[in-house]
C-alpha cells in the first residue's frame, strides 16, 4: 500500500461518513446499550416468572428492549443506511411511549404490572419519552453534517 491509497478522505475532498457514536451520539449509545439491556431483563423476568399476571405489559417491554437494541446497534454501525433506520426506530419508539404512556393513564386497569412505557417512562424518570426525541434531533442532525 502506498502513501497515496491511505490519504485521508479530508486530504482528497472527499466527503466522510458521519459516525453516529461520536460526540454526543455516544451518549446516546451508551444510554440506549443500558436500556436494552434493561428492557430486555425485566420483560425476561417478568415472563418467565409471572407471565399470566400482565402478558400486554410484558410483551410491551420486550417489544421495546427490541426497538432499543435495534437503535443501539444501528448508532453502533453507522453510516447513511443505520442513520436512517434509527432515525424511523426513534419514530416508532416515541409513537410507542406516547400510546402506551397515555393508554395507561386512560385504562389502568389494562396494565396490572407496568411496562418500561408506562406513564411515559416514569418508572425510569421519563428517559424513555426523551431519549426518542433527543435521538431524532442527534440523528436529523448528523444527516446535514
Amino acid at each position: 500500500m502506498t502513501d497515496i491509497d491511505r490519504t485521508p478522505a479530508t486530504d482528497t475532498g472527499e466527503k466522510q461518513p458521519f459516525e453516529l457514536g461520536s460526540g454526543p451520539g455516544r451518549v446516546l449509545l451508551w444510554l440506549y446499550g443500558v436500556f436494552t439491556v434493561a428492557a430486555a431483563s425485566r420483560s425476561i423476568v417478568q415472563m418467565i416468572l409471572d407471565f399470566d399476571r400482565a402478558p400486554l405489559a410484558y410483551v410491551l417491554s420486550a417489544l421495546a428492549a427490541a426497538v432499543y437494541g435495534f437503535i443501539t446497534y444501528s448508532l453502533a454501525r453507522g453510516g447513511e443506511r443505520a442513520r436512517r433506520s434509527a432515525l424511523v426506530c426513534c419514530a416508532a419508539e416515541l409513537l410507542g411511549v406516547l400510546v402506551v404512556g397515555t393508554w395507561t393513564m386512560v385504562a389502568p386497569s389494562a396494565f396490572p404490572d407496568a411496562t418500561v412505557w408506562s406513564d411515559f417512562g416514569m418508572g425510569y424518570l421519563f428517559i424513555p419519552v426523551i431519549l426518542p426525541v433527543t435521538g431524532i434531533i442527534w440523528l436529523r442532525r448528523a444527516k446535514t453534517a
